[in-house]
């Protein structure tokens, strides 16, 4: 197994922090660099066709690049399978989790459109939309805990952190409901939060970078992020 890893992205993408977490949990360092999208380095265009992040650079020299969050985490199970497994050993149960990873990334899409939406109308339309994703997600939970699969925590649980660190910086805003009424999933939420490998996947000033990108979005959203840095409520 290659042990020369550099996992690139900018600084806020949800989908890099589930390969950080993942690096993390099998105790697998990586070095993080940054780049910014809306000016990609040439070397970055090389490796990335899609020129998009995450991208996993592995080996000495001779670099090979992995894209896509979901074949960069494939790889890294696969060559780091002498290290703690993170999709449940079952062929069925394997196959749920990796559905609902999936269901993490479309997730991940829907918090996107939350908070671009342009006006107070269309806010409240992807607002209740969100609200009922959780409330998918909650049927899995219940009886569960405190993680998806229960005691372990996995890769399905690496895909859902990111979302909820997402929320942390909302609820700096107002309360949006998007998890009332979900006991199960609030404290799964909470769960994840502690877990050394979800907090250590950003930049330690991760909320304020996603508070100031957030208010400068021209958005529904940004301008009730733009007010609440006026008034001094949060600090950007």
């Amino acid at each position: 197994m290659h042990s020369n890893f550099e996992l690139i992205s900018n600084i806020l993408c949800p989908y890099t922090q589930r390969a950080a977490v993942q690096l993390a949990e099998k105790g697998l360092e990586a070095r993080r660099s940054y780049i910014d999208l809306a000016n990609k380095p040439d070397w970055f265009v090389q490796l990335s066709p899609l020129g998009k992040v995450p991208v996993l650079r592995v080996g000495d020299g001779d670099d090979t690049a992995v894209f896509e969050t979901a074949v960069i985490c494939e790889y890294i199970e696969e060559a780091a399978a002498g290290r703690v497994p993170m999709w449940p050993a079952d062929a069925l149960e394997r196959a749920r989790h990796r559905a609902w990873a999936e269901f993490a990334s479309t997730l991940i899409g829907d918090v996107f459109g939350f908070y671009m939406a342009p006006d107070e109308a269309s806010f409240e339309r992807k607002r209740a939309e969100l609200a009922s994703r959780f409330a998918r997600l909650e049927g899995q939970l219940a009886g569960a805990g405190p993680y998806f699969g229960g005691a372990r925590f996995g890769l399905v649980d690496a895909a859902f952190a990111p979302i909820f660190r997402l929320l942390e910086t909302f609820d700096q805003l107002a309360d949006f409901r998007l998890l009332q009424g979900l006991p199960a999933t609030a404290a799964y939420r909470l769960n994840l939060a502690s877990r050394p490998s979800v907090r250590a996947a950003v930049v330690p000033d991760y909320g304020q970078v996603f508070l100031r990108y957030l208010a400068g979005r021209g958005s529904h959203m940004a301008g009730i992020a733009e007010a609440a840095i006026r008034a001094g409520s949060v600090q950007a």
